[in-house]
């Protein structure tokens, strides 16, 4: 038999399959609320209501409904499936019978989310893998449900008890499989999610298994589902073509502001520079005024800050950037300004979409970082990196760059939801986590020249940054 009619013969077999149990799906996933609630519910926390989504094998609609998208296109290869989520009469979702490998949604379409479920019956995973990269930009987030390899022997067993409704899956991915495939299909991980460890409703057994031990090392590796995000390797212009604001929050740095307007080197097409005064009272208002004046062909601007906080302080610089990329430099400079072109390279390079400082590489400038902020920042680190499935390494660099559009349309959305961040370092790498591709760049870091530190109180605020950790702790890892 030829490789193509073998192929065919086995997508064929899978259509029946699904036409054979498509009146019995739906009862089936009503049947096991807990278990699609558990699905949902992680879906939900990535996927936000009135996105576009894409989703392959959507069988009758079950669960792209429920991600109450704005507009959607479900994608199955089953007439029968098909025919019943069109009976749904669902005016913003278009259901089309489609070989998912050859992909034709009648022209040029973006989504916000693809979601590619059960990959496991998926005869070419490739090849729709391909298919659907068509229909994203750099903006598009992949989701991937597969199983756990490992659970193949139970899967079958609660098929045959009728637990489960029988989908006699053919592919047993492993994670580095998926991670594999997305890779020759030009597509890159951002992160990995594992949830359900057991699939039933056992009061307090369930939420004790699924929402905390499931998250734990070692058992992370047992869970029934795998979730993976992914994104398409970014087109990108020419760095040259791109445009930079430089947000500069500061309270009380009027000997830097001179050094910070003459260090900070051009970049890209135009590069902004925003002071942000937080209320200063030594004339920080009025040195950047002066350097405003005296420096016409450099775009310099200030902003007055709302004198509450640094992180309210960085929103407002934000909220005033016009660049396409938005980089956070401390006023203090201890993060040299000349270094700034290495993060400007990394982000319009597609290296990364979160580019987060860190100070713990390069041995630091004599006192540059006392020793209890040492212990904390690597506590700190070693804590999100727990939380986010994702090592960083310092958690408090002040330098952060990300894509202005990416800042507007998925960390602001967020922001605020981890408690009390007076920083704004903790909202952007939450934020980030799992939504941006998040890299860390060393820079090297140096004692300040004028002013003194901002970061007092180091137990006061050692203990709100452990609030906002078990906050997000559950919010985003126990969730």
């Amino acid at each position: 038999m030829l490789k193509t009619e073998y192929l065919e013969e086995l997508r064929a077999k899978i259509a029946a399959k699904k036409d054979h149990i498509a009146r019995k799906r739906e009862d089936w996933q009503s049947g096991n609320s807990y278990y699609y609630s558990q699905l949902l519910n992680s879906l939900k926390f990535f996927i936000p209501a009135n996105s576009t989504i894409l989703h392959i094998n959507c069988g009758t609609g079950f669960i792209l409904e429920r991600l109450q998208p704005s507009s959607a296109t479900g994608v199955e290869d089953s007439p029968a499936q098909i025919a019943l989520a069109k009976e749904k009469g669902l005016t913003n979702i278009n259901f089309v019978r489609q070989n998912p490998e050859e992909l034709d949604l009648g022209g040029p379409k973006v989504f916000d989310f693809i979601l590619v479920s059960t990959i496991e019956e998926l005869v070419d995973i490739k090849a729709v893998l391909d298919s659907v990269s068509r229909y994203a930009d750099n903006h598009t987030r992949i989701v991937i449900t597969n199983y756990n390899y490992l659970w193949n022997p139970l899967v079958s067993l609660t098929e045959k008890l009728k637990l489960k409704y029988p989908q006699e899956l053919h592919n047993w991915v492993s994670p580095k499989d998926v991670n594999d495939f997305l890779r020759l299909s030009g597509l890159d991980v951002i992160a990995t999610d594992t949830i359900v460890l057991f699939p039933y409703y056992i009061p307090l057994v369930s939420t004790l298994l699924n929402r905390f031990v499931a998250r734990l090392p070692f058992f992370d590796n047992f869970p029934l589902l795998q979730l993976t995000f992914a994104r398409k390797l970014p087109k990108l212009k020419e760095p040259g073509e791109y445009s930079i604001s430089v947000v500069i929050p500061c309270r009380n740095e009027a000997g830097n502001i001179r050094n910070a307007v003459e260090r900070i080197p051009p970049m890209g097409r135009h590069t902004e520079i925003i002071f942000c005064d937080d209320k200063s009272t030594d004339g920080t208002a009025d040195k950047v005024r002066e350097m405003i004046a005296k420096h016409p062909e450099k775009d310099i601007k200030l902003v007055a800050g709302p004198g509450i906080c640094k992180a309210k302080n960085v929103w407002t610089g934000f909220d005033s950037a016009k660049g396409d990329i938005l980089l956070i430099l401390d006023a203090d400079l201890s993060v040299m300004p000349e270094e700034l072109p290495y993060f400007f390279e990394a982000i319009t390079k597609g290296y990364g979409e979160f580019i987060n400082g860190s100070r713990l590489v390069y041995p630091m400038h004599d006192d540059a970082m006392k020793f209890l902020n040492v212990l904390g920042n690597k506590f700190f680190s070693t804590l999100f990196s727990f939380i986010l499935d994702f090592p960083l390494k310092d958690t408090l660099c002040g330098t952060k760059v990300l894509w202005r559009t990416d800042y507007h349309d998925k960390v602001k959305p967020r922001r605020g939801t981890w408690g009390e961040d007076r920083w704004g370092d903790y909202d952007l790498i939450f934020g980030a986590a799992k939504n941006l591709k998040i890299i860390e760049l060393p820079v090297h870091y140096m004692d300040r020249t004028y002013g003194e530190t901002k970061m007092k109180n180091r137990f006061r605020n050692g203990w709100i940054m452990l609030k906002m950790s078990l906050q997000s702790l559950f919010r985003t890892k126990f969730h």
